[in-house]
């Protein structure tokens, strides 16, 4: 059966693979022979127990996680994460955050909540449209941990070369880049994904955690749901999890590995990309908002310098079968969210109707 889709743009809850959703379809009333949806299985079944194992299993092998990683899934997404990161890290009460945009600035202001904050860099001086040097950044040695957030899903940037810590922890928030192109996971001590860009439905973030990091000593004042090592020793199921989600991700896993692994995924992002930025750059009507040299592969915020005009091409654009292309409220303009799941069909149909749009001016 055919569904009318449009062309999702949204940053999240985004596009998902349509193979995956129509086999999700296809289980969605009895998973596999059980008798009952997934959203109705007990956490604790032989059934599950196999759905999470599968997609821990296949999450390792996308991104060749070391031994000495663990891997959890917890619910509450990225705003979640910005209080477990420094009540599980910040043991001398002192940690710097790189200030790139909109989703930094909220991790900044949640961890100075439990000690101090150095923003050892910042690119606020010109609208978060650049990634600023780290090279060489000023870090005190009681800092605990470094940390950034790699793809700015509001402003459009990204690191293309990772901060030099001086030898102290790297935390990354890959929300919105997560599976889109191969990662060293011992560059960092920790990494976090809200699921909803990439991945799968909302409600959820995955945690990539090395274990030493694992302790006892968090603060008493700590939550027992945002200790990390709760969810580490109960290997996710502290608590009933977000078995949906789950379920919804370790279909995503199969899928990127039957597409040939992170590298040939990040071959079709960079095609992608490459044709919303060929226009962009030879357009007159429409500009892209970021230095090229830091561009996203995943995000792309673009204007035409008039809110009225930005606001028209949003509503023809939906009018002509693609949706959420309105930039995010604290900025304006447009954004096209092109994840992995975005066929370059769908891109190329932006494209040939903004070129339309603009001829017709």
């Amino acid at each position: 059966m055919k569904y009318d889709r449009v062309f999702n743009f949204s940053a999240g809850p985004a596009m998902m693979p349509e193979p995956v959703l129509e086999e999700i379809a296809s289980e969605v009333l009895n998973y596999r022979g059980t008798g009952m949806s997934v959203m109705e299985m007990s956490h604790r079944s032989k059934a599950f127990q196999s759905i999470y194992d599968e997609a821990v299993a296949d999450l390792k092998k996308l991104m060749n996680v070391p031994d000495n990683y663990k891997i959890i899934f917890v619910q509450g997404g990225g705003t979640t994460q910005f209080a477990m990161v420094p009540l599980n890290l910040m043991k001398n009460g002192k940690a710097c955050y790189v200030e790139t945009g909109a989703w930094s600035k909220k991790a900044i202001a949640e961890a100075k909540k439990y000690g101090e904050v150095k923003i050892v860099a910042s690119s606020a001086d010109k609208n978060f449209s650049y990634v600023p040097d780290c090279s060489d950044l000023d870090i005190p040695e009681d800092a605990d941990y470094v940390y950034i957030c790699e793809n700015e899903t509001i402003h459009g940037t990204t690191f293309n070369k990772l901060p030099n810590t001086k030898g102290k922890i790297l935390v990354s928030d890959q929300s919105s880049m997560f599976l889109s192109r191969p990662c060293n996971v011992e560059d960092y001590g920790l990494i976090w994904a809200g699921v909803q860009k990439n991945v799968g439905p909302a409600g959820m973030a995955v945690v990539i955690i090395r274990e030493d990091l694992l302790t006892d000593d968090v603060p008493a004042f700590c939550p027992t749901y945002l200790n990390y090592k709760i969810h580490a020793d109960k290997d996710s199921m502290y608590n009933t999890p977000n078995t949906w989600a789950i379920y919804c991700c370790g279909k995503v896993f199969k899928y990127l590995l039957s597409l040939g692994g992170l590298e040939e995924v990040e071959k079709m992002n960079q095609a992608k990309a490459k044709v919303l930025y060929d226009f962009l750059d030879s357009s007159k009507l429409f500009k892209g908002s970021v230095v090229k040299e830091d561009r996203s592969l995943m995000n792309v915020p673009f204007v035409t310098g008039s809110d009225e005009e930005d606001a028209a091409v949003v509503a023809a654009t939906k009018a002509a079968g693609m949706d959420n292309l309105k930039g995010h409220r604290s900025v304006g303009g447009l954004r096209a969210s092109i994840y992995n799941s975005m066929p370059i069909e769908g891109v190329q149909a932006l494209v040939d109707f903004l070129k339309d749009y603009e001829a017709n001016k």
